[in-house]
């Protein structure tokens, strides 16, 4: 079975970078999905996401001086 995507010609220049010799663009797709790390969303504790809201927040009244 074959499938058909439409990707721009700026992305297609980025996959051909990234395309071995010997691989086909299918095969360049599979290594990517496969390689690429998944987003743990949910990854910070809620003690971990208030640190870093209070961090941003400091950080940007350190600019409004």
């Amino acid at each position: 079975m074959s499938t058909s995507i439409r990707v721009t010609d700026d992305t297609k220049e980025m996959l051909e970078k990234l395309k071995r010799d010997d691989e086909t663009f299918d095969e360049l797709l599979e290594r990517l999905v496969q390689t690429e790390k998944p987003i743990n969303i949910g990854a910070w504790s809620s003690e971990e996401a208030d640190g870093a809201r209070d961090a941003v927040k400091r950080s940007r009244e350190s600019f409004d001086r």
